[in-house]
């Protein structure tokens, strides 16, 4: 099942000239620098935690409802940037962050476990949506279709270097000084990251297209039913993922070497990093749909070897190839509720995708930890996971096919020639049924 060929009658598109562009770098790098909260304020708060005296449990505990909060507020948020534009959202939301990371050590002392949990799941619920903003962001600073196809390959390939550096940043920081200067770097950098990001002119001026009573208008909702499918299906993406890091803690265990459990996650983004460089720089023809179903096969292929219970040094390798196509099934499902999201609502669309593969993860690191003492059901799971996302999207596809779905109130994007444009780039396949 290959994915589509190349076409060969536009040049190669090279990073140099995405990140040429202008804003273009700029956004990029403030988006990864504000979202590096994202990978080390949980272990950040875990540490603080345990040296403070809670055990492993409580601070465990308080790092998940970080993350959580943070996965549950993301539409909220969307809706929000939708409606009063991304500066208004993004700069109040670091502020408050920041300040309530900094504020965290302050609980131990003045108001225990319950001010603590108060601090960390406010801060989750605050913490800004830099990654539906920057994706709503890349048709106003990127014309080009073919520089889109390549930034959001781009943007979504180093999202995993986020859960490499930030972990390993706050372990340092802790080790060298202690937790309460991890959270504050961390608060920090959240906060540095997203006012580059936020201060920025395109930010700055981006407007979604706005409809009166748009919450009236059957066109204008966002629960379809392509679009339920579409969010569902990436649970089990986000399923493999959670149960990946679990199973790599479980393989750490049995083979009584600690660093796997940090290795085997590290070689899937690095296979993701990979992937999507390589995936990127093509052009590829047919439409996004077919695209993002065959890639989720050959993510659900790649799983397939750890049934075998591979040896540590085979499992790591193994991990690098369903990680190389991670990438692409995110970057075309983004396209993919582009083109189904109503006019007016796409950055909150944005948002629901990112909260449902991280629900999926939630619940794959849930099931895997209570399966983790069977060998063969915990390698079993990422690809179960993977499984369950391939029969919704193929029991889905033809409500995902450009013939499938009717333009919801999108305004048709015509290239400023008027004539047709193929979908070769991975960019709105619905645009021209």
């Amino acid at each position: 099942m290959p994915l589509t060929a190349p076409t060969t009658l536009a040049p190669r598109i090279t990073y140099g000239a995405v990140l040429g562009s202008p804003y273009a770098a700029r956004l990029l790098g403030g988006t990864l620098i504000g979202r590096l909260p994202n990978g080390m304020a949980p272990v950040a708060i875990l540490l603080w935690a345990t040296t403070s005296g809670s055990s492993i449990a409580v601070g465990g505990l308080l790092s998940a409802l970080y993350g959580l909060a943070s996965a549950l507020a993301q539409p909220v948020k969307g809706r929000l940037m939708d409606r009063h534009g991304q500066s208004a959202v993004h700069l109040p939301a670091a502020l408050l962050n920041s300040a309530l990371l900094v504020a965290l050590p302050l609980a131990g002392p003045y108001g225990g476990p319950g001010l603590a949990t108060v601090l960390v799941v406010v801060g989750g619920l605050a913490a800004p949506p830099l990654e539906a903003g920057l994706r709503a962001l890349w048709p106003s600073v990127l014309p080009d279709p073919r520089l889109r196809h390549a930034a959001l390959a781009l943007d979504t390939g180093t999202q995993g270097l986020l859960y490499i550096v930030g972990p390993l940043l706050v372990a340092a920081l802790a080790s060298a000084y202690n937790p309460t200067v991890a959270l504050a770097v961390t608060a920090a950098l959240g906060l540095v990251g997203t006012a580059a990001v936020a201060l920025s002119p395109p930010s700055r001026r981006w407007r979604s297209e706005r409809f009166e009573d748009q919450d009236a208008d059957p066109s204008r909702r966002l629960a379809t039913p392509a679009v339920t499918l579409l969010f569902v299906s990436l649970t089990g993406i986000g399923f493999a993922i959670g149960a990946m890091n679990v199973w790599s803690v479980s393989m750490a265990e049995h083979h009584e070497q600690d660093m796997l459990a940090g290795i085997i996650p590290a070689a899937a983004s690095a296979g993701s990093l990979v992937g999507g460089l390589i995936y990127g720089r093509r052009t590829w023809s047919g439409t996004a749909t077919r695209r993002l179903i065959v890639a989720t096969a050959f993510f659900l292929g790649g799983w397939l070897p750890l049934l075998a219970l591979p040896a540590p040094y085979a499992a790591t390798a193994a991990v690098a190839v369903p990680g190389a196509f991670l990438t692409i099934v995110v970057a075309c499902a983004y396209v993919t509720t582009d083109a189904l999201a109503p006019t007016g609502r796409t950055t909150e669309a944005y948002a629901w995708l990112i909260l449902s593969i991280g629900a999926g993860q939630a619940a794959g690191t849930a099931l895997a930890g209570r399966l983790a003492e069977q060998p063969l059901a915990s390698a079993a799971l990422p690809a179960a996971g993977a499984a369950f996302a391939l029969a919704v999207l193929l029991a889905a596809r033809r409500r995902l096919s450009p013939t499938g779905h009717r333009q919801r109130g999108r305004r048709r994007r015509l290239p400023v020639s008027g004539t047709r444009r193929p979908d070769h780039e991975c960019q709105h396949p619905t645009a021209f049924p």
